[in-house]
């Protein structure tokens, strides 16, 4: 009896995919900014099919010729049209979603990508529909009935807000939601926003000034001109506590 292995073009010529479940891949991004000391998230209207009519991240399907990140950024061009490529963002991935039950039409499994988009004086650039987007809009994050979120995306955002507000307890990553050259109020205002307080100007300023570099440049303010900053250091010693509520 021959029981010798075949070697492995073998193998893969004769292995049959079809002997197991299918499984779809998508991706979903959690796209911040702050407009007007407010958070804010990119949200699209379903103009389909599952969930149709209801709220839900950008996102889709990754193409067979993509990765995760490249599909991330085409799915939130189409229905957005926010072109990462164009602004001053940072990316990370958030986590895998892969409950059995997360969509309705088959086993998918979704990796969540969270972005922070730097808001230029509060503005923020407008969202454009489109692929299978009915309607996009910048949604206050705090004041959003995230159960009612298509599929399991009030779930994400939940996971994506608390990835944010623990990560800028001990690191800069806050001053990824302003210019590359802000103000320590304008910074102090991102805290606020996120976190849901209001934060002592001069306890913030002394914890958080070791981290940043000032570009000894001044912008006229509604008072005395301030210092304009950037990033010095990516993390925050000691951290900053977040207060609870």
């Amino acid at each position: 009896m021959n029981n010798q292995m075949p070697d492995e073009a073998s193998f893969l010529a004769s292995y049959n995919p079809s002997n197991f479940l299918p499984v779809a891949l998508t991706v979903d991004l959690v796209v911040f900014a702050v407009r007007h000391k407010v958070l804010h998230i990119a949200l699209v209207k379903r103009g389909a099919h599952p969930f149709l009519g209801s709220w839900a991240l950008p996102g889709g399907f990754v193409g067979p010729t993509e990765n995760a990140l490249a599909a991330a950024h085409r799915e939130l061009e189409e229905e957005t049209g926010l072109n990462l490529g164009s602004h001053r963002v940072f990316v990370e991935q958030l986590a895998t979603f892969s409950d059995p039950g997360r969509d309705p039409r088959m086993r998918v499994v979704s990796v969540a990508h969270v972005v922070l988009l730097a808001a230029e004086g509060g503005i923020v650039p407008p969202l454009c529909a489109g692929s299978d987007a009915a309607h996009a809009q910048w949604v206050p994050v705090h004041t959003l009935d995230t159960p009612a979120l298509a599929f399991d995306h009030g779930e994400i955002l939940r996971q994506g807000m608390e990835r944010l507000a623990g990560k800028m307890e001990y690191t800069t990553i806050g001053a990824r939601l302003l210019p590359a050259q802000f103000t320590i109020s304008a910074l102090r205002d991102v805290y606020s926003a996120v976190w849901q307080v209001e934060l002592p100007a001069g306890n913030f300023t002394r914890k958080i000034r070791p981290s940043l570099t000032s570009t000894g440049v001044k912008v006229q303010g509604v008072g005395a001109p301030a210092s304009l900053f950037t990033v010095g250091s990516d993390w925050i010693s000691p951290p900053l506590a977040r207060p609870r509520r």
